[in-house]
C-alpha cells in the first residue's frame, strides 16, 4: 500500500509504504531501480534483504540508497514493513549523513537518534512519519531539482555534456553533485530513467508494438540493446515484464 505525504513534505517524499507479508504469502519481493533513496523499519519478523546478504531486525530503522541493478527481499506471513520513498536528491534536507555514494546498492541501520520510534509509529504510522519529517525538514532548496527535471523531461535520453551547458556547470562538477547528493552519475541517473521509460511503455503496450519500434522510441540502438538493459535492472527478460 502506498500513501502520499502532507502536502508541504511531497516536494521531497514521493511516497509512504506499507508491506505485510500475511496479505502477499511466502514470496521473493523485486524492486527495480528508480534513482531514489529511501528509509524502512522493520516493524515484524527478521526480513532477509539486499537477496538475501542483509536481515533486517524488528524495531530497526534501516536506510536504503538508490540502487543500479534490481534487489529481491524474502517476504513471509510474519513480515511488516513500513517504508519511506525520497524524490531524487533530497535525502540531505532531512539527514546530515555521508554522500550519497557510500550508500549505492546497500541497506545500512541506522543509528538511534535517527531511527523511528516503534511504539509511537505502530499507533498512526501515516501521522507519525509525516510529523518525523515535518519536524525535520532542514532546508527547502534542492539544488540538482532542474537538472532532474531536464533529464524526466527527456525521458533520460540527455547526454551529460547538454546538462552541463544548459545548467553553467562542468560535466565534472554535475558528476560530483549527482554521486554525492543521489548516489549515482547523471549518466546512470539517466540511463535508470530511460529504462523506467521503456518499461512503462512495453507494460501498456498491446501485443503488436514491436521491441524494436519501443527500443527506437527509448533511444537504445537496437531490441538486443534494450532487452539487455533490462535484464541488468530487472534480472527479467522483456516477455517477463
Amino acid at each position: 500500500m502506498k500513501t502520499t505525504p502532507y502536502k508541504e513534505l511531497e516536494p521531497f517524499i514521493n511516497f509512504y509504504w506499507e508491506l505485510k507479508g500475511s496479505e502477499l504469502g511466502e514470496q521473493w519481493e523485486r524492486v527495480f531501480p528508480d534513482g531514489c533513496a529511501g528509509v524502512v523499519m522493520n516493524l515484524g519478523g527478521n526480513c532477509l534483504t539486499d537477496s538475501g546478504s542483509v536481515t533486517m531486525e524488528f524495531g530497526k530503522t534501516y536506510v536504503v540508497g538508490a540502487m543500479t541493478s534490481f534487489k529481491d527481499s524474502f517476504i513471509n506471513s510474519d513480515t511488516y514493513l513500513l517504508g519511506v520513498c525520497f524524490k531524487p536528491a533530497t535525502f540531505s534536507n532531512f539527514y546530515d549523513y555521508v554522500s550519497q555514494d557510500v550508500l549505492t546498492n546497500d541497506t545500512v541501520e541506522f543509528e538511534k537518534s535517527s531511527s523511528f520510534e516503534v511504539d509511537k509509529i505502530l499507533r498512526n504510522p501515516f501521522d507519525y512519519l509525516n510529523q518525523f519529517f515535518s519536524d525535520r525538514i532542514k532546508n527547502k532548496t534542492n539544488q540538482l531539482q532542474a537538472v532532474i527535471n531536464d533529464i524526466h523531461s527527456a525521458n533520460g535520453q540527455i547526454s551529460v555534456y547538454d546538462l552541463s551547458k544548459r545548467h553553467l556547470t562542468t560535466v565534472r562538477q554535475l558528476e560530483r553533485s549527482f554521486k554525492k547528493n543521489i548516489g549515482v552519475s547523471p549518466k546512470e541517473y539517466s540511463n535508470i530513467i530511460r529504462f523506467q521509460n521503456a518499461l512503462s511503455i512495453i507494460r501498456n503496450s498491446d501485443e503488436n508494438r514491436s521491441l524494436l519500434d519501443i527500443a527506437f522510441e527509448c533511444g537504445y540502438y537496437d531490441h538486443s540493446h534494450l532487452t539487455n538493459e533490462i535484464k541488468r535492472n530487472t534480472g527479467l527478460v522483456p516477455s517477463q515484464i
